[in-house]
């Protein structure tokens, strides 16, 4: 397969918009299925994980390879629940097209605008399909305004529906001007109906005029009002879609068989393939500013990133990967720039969702699993041996929510903690820690939906029987003010003695993380101690101080110190660092941050005071509220995760069942000082094992 006839995309959307409907419809007409599978009723081909089958709703990034017009489609099925976030994320990351799928009534929802914001951070090109046309209340225009306003996507239709509702019968493509049906789910091609035939041509011309901003020669054409042929109008849009220029849209109703066909040659016509993507960017492990660079070439040393990872009973762990140069071939030996250590390729795998084909090898630009890899996880990068390059990473958001989870015997304890290693590396957003003071196992995640699914997991798929307590917040410590504190550490025993000596400054460093600065000069503590330090406060990073939190936006700044020629070592700076910054850090005004969850709320018009009124009563705060549909509006707020636990059947209940809301995180922000006791005690209970 050459390497132009390759497109790696991505199916996105909002939950509910009919993603999956659509990628199952994709595969059926491309002949990769024999049926076509649907989500409600658990038959989905991409959908197989059995919690995905009794929910209907998509949970981990799927893969499957298909072929249309003689071209390799390689499709990432993503969630679109806020929860499972981090599958569009790392996604997006070796994606090289989107298809955005919208609901035709729905339009743009919250979990779009965080997709399309993904999108934008990756400089992913992407078109848009508005899917249910046939739904009661679609308006395909009313998406298109959307798309621009909400968006700024730089929407232009395509095709245009004609009907809609249940009049909807099929589409016009403002390209070759023809109607489109679609009797018994097969593309027939005719003449646009008299009726519509002046609409069509009034979009024809903006589709024209939109694409002469970008080329000359079609804008001297379409000046002169000469005929402009098809090629050109692909060729062009292909180049505005490759450089995020335009958004081209499309519609359908993919439940219904209508407009998948046309969606098919779209992607092949105007996604991009990896050579139009270009050399993939990286750096030299040895010194990061230096960039390197890899072509999609067989000619370039091997290069890829690893962006998922899934364990198997049968094959043992999957290793997805995105190559981006040269060619890899079973038994090959690669390097894992990112642990410096390297790995054999036992087997190479082409994937179809659940099922999988062995390939002797792979080139540049694909997605395939490999089968081998014993100590390589999500963001690694593997090159080829004698040509190290290190890729950028997979941003991880952080947990925002957690449970304990417990078990009865010693033996199923064990079990319960293996699966739950295994989880936590295939999903980075999933995180695991124990508590050494009371011997918990604690886990956290994005939502209780996610954490719900973990351990349902852990019985389905594990065996394992675990008891999950009551959801609770993750929060954060943090500080507001500056302290500077000297400790010395001594520890004298009969034999050799422990001496370090810091003196280190603590400043907040809002929205920035951690900083470690050394300030240390003439020699007072030798470069492998400050390594120590470093190592030291870190650690303390993770343990917390005020309470378990992690500890957040802080700068650390090592002022100066001593040492001992025989009793320092690494483990005293360790620790002298970490008590040292522990007291600084407790007398520089110490806080919590909350996570502050951004809502969107569709309701009907009636119950819109109820609604506000329960908003505030949880810290909430309505941002702004807009015209959803006739009769509805959505409303945008911001509320403390701490109070939003039971939203969704306070909200059921409040519009008798009539409202929906999506929420994902907005951002963190310091805790009430009275709630801050009151959380704190609660902590402190709980460390010490008195729940």
């Amino acid at each position: 397969m050459r390497i132009s006839k390759l497109r790696n995309i991505g199916i996105v959307a909002h939950i509910d918009a009919g993603k999956t409907t659509v990628t199952e419809r994709i595969l059926f007409y491309t002949g990769t299925t024999r049926t076509m599978g649907e989500v409600h009723d658990g038959e989905a081909t991409m959908d197989f994980m059995k919690q995905e089958q009794e929910r209907g709703i998509t949970i981990a990034s799927a893969a499957i390879t298909c072929h249309w017009d003689e071209h390799q489609v390689n499709i990432i099925d993503t969630p679109g629940h806020v929860d499972f976030t981090m599958e569009v994320e790392r996604s997006m990351r070796v994606l090289d097209g989107i298809v955005a799928v919208f609901c035709a009534v729905g339009g743009v929802e919250a979990q779009s605008e965080t997709v399309w914001g993904q999108a934008d951070r990756y400089r992913v090109p992407r078109i848009c399909f508005v899917n249910k046309m046939d739904r009661p209340g679609a308006d395909f225009f009313d998406v298109l305004k959307q798309l621009d306003d909400r968006l700024d996507a730089g929407a232009v239709p395509y095709q245009i529906p004609i009907g809609t509702e249940e009049n909807f019968s099929g589409v016009i493509d403002l390209v070759r001007m023809k109607f489109y049906t679609f009797p018994d789910g097969m593309l027939q091609e005719g003449e646009i109906p008299a009726a519509y035939r002046p609409d069509a041509q009034s979009r024809h011309q903006q589709l024209l005029e939109k694409l002469a901003e970008f080329n000359d020669e079609l804008a001297e054409l379409y000046l002169e009002d000469k005929a402009i042929p098809e090629a050109m109008i692909r060729t062009v849009t292909r180049y505005c879609v490759v450089h995020s220029l335009i958004t081209p849209v499309f519609c359908g109703a993919a439940y219904k068989n209508i407009g998948i066909q046309p969606l098919l040659d779209a992607i092949v016509s105007y996604l991009p393939s990896p050579l139009d993507k270009g050399a993939v960017v990286g750096v030299d492990p040895t010194d990061t500013a230096k960039t390197l660079l890899r072509q999609p070439s067989t000619s370039e040393p091997f290069s890829g990133l690893v962006f998922k990872i899934i364990y198997d009973l049968y094959v043992g762990q999957q290793t997805f990967v995105r190559t981006y140069s040269g060619v890899l071939k079973t038994g090959d030996f690669v390097l894992n720039i990112t642990t410096g250590k390297k790995e054999r390729i036992s087997r190479i795998l082409r994937i179809h969702a659940k099922d999988r084909s062995e390939i002797p090898e792979v080139g540049p630009g694909d997605i395939v699993a490999l089968v081998g890899l014993k100590n390589t996880y999500t963001s690694h990068t593997l090159c080829h041996p004698e040509a190290p390059m290190l890729l950028s990473t997979i941003k991880v958001p952080d947990p925002v929510i957690s449970v304990k989870v417990s078990t009865g015997s010693r033996q199923e304890k064990e079990n319960l903690h293996q699966a739950l290693r295994r989880m936590a590396m295939e999903d980075p957003s999933f995180a695991v820690r124990n508590v050494e003071r009371t011997g918990e196992t604690v886990i956290a995640g994005m939502g209780e939906l996610h954490l719900e699914i973990i351990v349902d997991r852990l019985k389905t798929d594990f065996k394992v029987e675990a008891v999950a307590g009551r959801p609770s917040v993750e929060y954060r410590e943090t500080i507001a003010g500056e302290y500077q504190y000297d400790y010395k550490f001594v520890k004298q025993t009969g034999g050799r003695g422990q001496y370090a000596h810091t003196v280190i400054r603590v400043e907040p460093n809002p929205g920035c993380g951690f900083e470690f600065i050394n300030h240390v000069t003439g020699g007072r503590i030798p470069a492998e101690f400050i390594t120590a330090v470093h190592k030291g406060v870190k650690n303390t990073l993770v343990e917390g101080i005020m309470a378990d939190y992690h500890v957040v936006d802080v700068r650390v700044i090592l002022l100066d110190g001593s040492y001992h020629q025989v009793d320092s070592s690494d483990l005293a700076f360790q620790t002298c660092a970490s008590i040292c910054f522990k007291e600084a850090f407790k007398r520089a005004t110490p806080q919590l941050l909350e996570p502050i969850m951004l809502l969107e709320i569709a309701t009907p018009d009636e119950y819109i005071g109820d609604t506000v009124g329960d908003l505030h009563r949880r810290r909430g705060r309505v941002l702004n509220m807009r015209r959803y549909r006739k009769g509805s509006q959505k409303i945008s707020a911001e509320a403390p995760l701490r109070d939003l636990f039971g939203y969704a059947t306070t909200l059921r209940s409040l519009s008798a069942g009539r409202a929906s809301y999506s929420m994902e995180i907005g951002r963190y922000s310091p805790l009430p000082e009275k709630l801050q006791e009151e959380v704190l005690t609660e902590a402190h209970k709980r460390m010490r094992g008195e729940e």
